[in-house]
């Protein structure tokens, strides 16, 4: 049975506690647990770790629950370390070693060398380009350039533990909001920190909060959105995952400061483990008293539910999201009123992401001035990114606001894969495309919701999508267009029926029946649909296609003018040619072809029909004289 923590004296005592318990274990093992890892297999090690030691009679405690011995090895699922390129990951402390790409037959080397005889295991720690070898976590330049407050405590504590997240110094914001701040001193703090929405549109988080502290009413709700539906995001997904404690405590924050005593998490279900994780959290920190009613004996309720989301792209939409939690379809509304104003259930409603809610302890307990260190006037803080991509070290990372692409991509992601930087997708489908070229250099634009909004993109939630010489623009914008139509509410015109014509247009192009008064449409639609559409994200819904348009135009008038894609990514554009000085006649590329596209006699060179060519490429692939050319 967990003790009921009572008081703030109590919360301190059980800190020290806990945190000398932490400190007593000889050494920990940290298994990577976030989803990517878990994909890769990290649970299997983590079992097998225990049944190594169990085996050889080491002193495992687990998750703290159990209290350790002297010379215990505490074995834990952590949170998501971040370095997903790498993984299954696994660190070892007090050491920081940082071991990559893990196997389960890895584990006997493991405890033998590195827990039994404090020996590093050469062959499993990070190695750059140069084979310089890296053995601790802090020293990789991946890490050695981020500076971590939102994803303080991922990857460094076990993700299920209350007991661990207390040691860390876990609810001492809640306290101080209790017990040392009035309300309007909360709103003032966040007001002077500069934290914005970390969820794309960058409000200030202060002013919301202000906002519903003003509403005359009994009953308030605090609303975290932890939908992320963009393609390639996962940064709300690792928090929640990897820190779920530090979410509630964001909210309980809130909550005092704007006087609701009711909150809900709304997760997608496509997030299992997130949804077991918070949930976990919730009934052990309500188990403590630090949820629920009288919180440390101070007369503040707050009750905390999570809503599971059925995978809705557009119930990230604020009016949507909360239509959804009340059993509605999710769809958006005209406003005002504004959520501030009319939200859940008609209540005043403070709704920020799981980012910003993150944000929020360390604010508290630190200060403002110690929070406005990070970033440009305005955009204090620090962003996590999912990069992905053509980059090296694709993962979860956090930079300060003001961090350029350049930094981003070359220091932390350590460069460009497969070719040369071309250009970088953020904001997903609600954002555009930032560039490289003679005209027009974004690889030093600086991260920060004004320094993005100037050249028509946007943060958004967070994605960061690498691309290099090699990929279409046009199908990019594409992608990015079939995706926001499929998931299009249908409430509004605009949206509803301009999404799927701009994606008519687009299909055209990419597959040769595209003219010059394509382009034309397109840019009248995503006029149109910018102008009218009823929510944000119909608003933003033809961003990518008017980014690309305004970047890479040269790239669409090859698709419909030359019938030709400049990438050689769009098969209908693409033609095979059979090099006849090249050619052996060898009759293999024939014998491949499904269509009998091919002709030729033996020892003679071969032609392809392109009437007949499905352009399926087997030929191209099964040539051993590379006798075979998109052309």
């Amino acid at each position: 049975m967990a003790t009921r923590i009572n008081t703030r004296k109590d919360l301190e005592m059980m800190r020290t506690q806990f945190k000398e318990s932490l400190d007593s274990q000889k050494k920990q093992i940290l298994i990577c647990a976030g989803t990517g890892c878990v994909a890769g297999g990290s649970l299997n090690i983590y079992a097998r770790l225990k049944e190594i030691m169990d085996e050889r009679g080491i002193n495992c405690s687990l998750v703290l629950e159990k209290e350790p011995h002297d010379e215990s090895v505490g074995v834990k699922k952590s949170g998501c370390h971040g370095f997903c390129e790498m993984g299954p990951l696994l660190r070892i402390e007090p050491m920081g070693w940082l071991y990559i790409k893990v196997k389960v037959e890895d584990c006997e080397e493991i405890i033998e060398k590195s827990i039994v005889n404090n020996e590093v295991i050469d062959r499993l720690v990070y190695h750059d380009a140069e084979g310089a070898a890296y053995d601790k976590q802090d020293e990789i330049p991946f890490y050695k350039q981020q500076t971590r407050v939102a994803l303080e405590h991922c990857g460094q504590i076990n993700a299920e533990s209350i007991k661990e997240y207390i040691a860390v110094g876990g609810y001492s914001a809640v306290a101080k909001a209790l017990f040392d701040m009035t309300p309007e001193e909360i709103v003032t703090e966040i007001s002077e920190s500069s934290l914005r929405g970390r969820g794309g549109g960058g409000f200030p988080t202060g002013k919301k909060w202000s906002q519903v502290l003003s509403q005359d009413s009994e009953v308030k709700y605090i609303v975290c959105n932890g939908d992320e539906g963009d393609p390639g995001a996962f940064m709300d997904r690792s928090m929640m995952e990897g820190d779920p404690h530090r979410v509630i405590e964001g909210m309980i924050i809130a909550g005092i400061a704007t006087k609701a005593h009711y909150g809900y998490i709304y997760v997608r279900a496509e997030y299992p483990l997130a949804v077991s994780r918070l949930q976990t959290a919730i009934d052990k920190a309500e188990a403590r008293g630090l949820l629920g009613k009288n919180i440390l004996n101070s007369g503040f309720d707050f009750e905390l539910k999570i809503s599971q989301g059925a995978g809705a792209f557009v119930c990230g939409e604020g009016s949507a999201l909360t239509a959804s939690i009340e059993g509605n379809r999710g769809m958006p509304r005209v406003k005002p009123p504004r959520t501030v104003e009319k939200g859940l259930f008609e209540k005043p409603t403070v709704l920020n992401n799981v980012e910003t809610y993150c944000n929020v302890p360390p604010i508290i307990l630190n200060g403002s001035d110690w929070y406005r260190q990070y970033g440009p006037e305005k955009n204090h803080g620090t962003k996590a990114f999912a990069l992905t991509g053509n980059v090296c070290n694709t993962g979860l990372i956090e930079v300060p606001m003001g961090t350029t692409l350049r930094e981003v991509i070359f220091d932390v992601g350590g460069g460009v894969k497969g070719g040369d930087f071309k250009a970088v997708q953020i904001g997903g489908p609600s954002g555009g495309c930032l560039v490289t070229s003679p005209t027009e250099n974004h690889l030093d634009m600086k991260l920060d919701f004004d320094s993005l909004k100037k050249v028509g993109a946007m943060i958004g939630s967070g994605g960061l999508v690498v691309m290099n010489d090699k990929s279409c623009m046009v199908e990019v914008a594409r992608f990015f267009m079939n995706f926001t139509q499929n998931e299009s509410c249908g409430k509004c015109v605009p949206c509803r029926e301009g999404t799927k014509r701009m994606l008519e247009l687009l299909n055209d192009i990419v597959e040769g029946r595209g003219t010059l008064e394509h382009i034309d449409l397109l840019e009248e639609l995503a006029e149109t649909i910018s102008a009218t559409a009823l929510c944000g994200l119909g608003k933003t819904a033809a961003s990518p296609v008017i980014s690309t348009l305004k970047y890479f135009r040269d790239e669409y008038i090859a698709h419909v003018v030359d019938k030709k894609c400049p990438a050689g990514q769009c098969k209908a554009l693409i033609s095979l040619q059979i090099d006849p000085e090249l050619c052996k006649g060898c009759t293999k590329c024939a014998r491949l072809c499904p269509v009998g596209a091919i002709s030729g006699a033996v020892k003679q060179p071969h032609v392809i029909d392109t009437a007949k060519c499905i352009k399926c490429g087997a030929c191209k692939e099964g040539c051993n004289f590379n006798a075979i050319k998109e052309v």
